[in-house]
């Protein structure tokens, strides 16, 4: 277990290598004196899924492009609630960030009883980071060499087939509900706290089947280690060229694209929030974060808050929607 997480940590430090080797941004001008100490990026799960890891891309480059140092504060529980309420409740001053996605600012305000946020009235839509398809994955030893195996198998009479997820109410939990409600593939969720874990019982084959983000599980398909199935996207991209979507496979109604994004606390001065902006932006379209992203099977955004807040009222809406049809309801 320890050799897996070594490995994956061991990845993510080439990776930010990578990035750190490259050839300094010129520095931005502070405004009104923000900001004037290091900015923290909380990244509510555990170290090693895919919120963390993009956390880590993107600010690697930050310091060089506003002068100061920015932390990622791992902040894991409740799926993703603890660190948003701790961003929530923190001081409006642009030092503290959050790290949300769609599993966090539009499924769990309903799926949760009291999440102890309200993603429309506690913060500030500052950039949307990517967009990127889910993908369902076996290890390399697994016996479904492709989706079809994996469908029959499910339909055969006694068969038990377990999926993994980062957490009960995550976007990956109601892929697998939608793919049991609509196409008849009726699989036996087994929830983690974040996508690290996960990975690590299908390595280990105490899971058969794990439904992730691509930014979580790419480096693991590039090793051999494990096998994609199928994705989510409506189209195929990064490493996943090869790996067919759900559509494709006959699949109506099986197009979700997951995102991550950050968030200020609501209050915060809008030019501490336009300053946010403009430098992550700057750091999310430097060649060598972009790079990243996109082998990761993800598609760059870098939108403006407006539209980030369009984007993030419309997903409200659909998957809410999704979790009133599952009855998933959590305290």
């Amino acid at each position: 277990m320890f050799a897996k997480l070594k490995s994956t940590a061991a990845l993510l430090c080439s990776a930010l290598l990578a990035v750190h080797g490259a050839a300094p941004a010129q520095p931005m001008a502070p405004v009104g004196g923000f900001p004037n100490q290091a900015i923290k990026f909380v990244s509510p799960f555990p170290a090693g899924g895919g919120n963390d890891a993009t956390t880590r891309f993107v600010t690697s480059r930050l310091p060089d492009i506003t002068g100061q140092s920015a932390v990622v504060d791992n902040r894991g529980g409740a799926g993703g609630n603890i660190g948003a309420k701790a961003v929530a409740d923190a001081k409006p001053d642009g030092y503290t960030v959050l790290t949300g996605q769609v599993s966090l600012m539009a499924v769990n305000p309903t799926l949760y009883t009291s999440p102890g946020f309200d993603p429309l009235k506690n913060f500030l839509p500052i950039t949307q980071i990517n967009a990127a398809p889910l993908v369902l994955v076996v290890a390399s030893g697994s016996p479904f060499k492709n989706f079809a195996d994996l469908a029959a198998q499910t339909k055969a009479p006694g068969s038990r087939v377990t999926y993994a997820t980062p957490g009960n109410g995550t976007l990956s939990h109601l892929v697998g509900v939608v793919l049991e409600k609509d196409s008849a593939i009726g699989m036996t969720h087994v929830p983690y706290k974040g996508a690290a874990p996960a990975i690590t019982d299908l390595l280990g084959g105490q899971v058969d089947v794990l439904i992730t983000s691509t930014a979580s599980v790419a480096s693991f398909i590039q090793q051999g280690k494990m096998r994609a199935l199928a994705v989510t996207s409506p189209r195929r991209i990064g490493v996943f060229t090869k790996v067919p979507t759900l559509e494709e496979l006959g699949y109506r109604n099986t197009t979700f694209e997951d995102w991550y994004g950050f968030f200020a606390p609501a209050g915060t001065p809008p030019d501490r929030v336009a300053y946010l902006h403009a430098s992550i932006v700057r750091s999310l379209k430097s060649p060598e974060v972009s790079k990243l992203i996109t082998e990761g099977g993800s598609e760059v955004v870098g939108n403006t808050p407006a539209a980030f807040a369009a984007q993030l009222k419309e997903d409200i809406a659909r998957w809410s929607r999704v979790v009133k049809l599952s009855g998933a309801k959590l305290d």
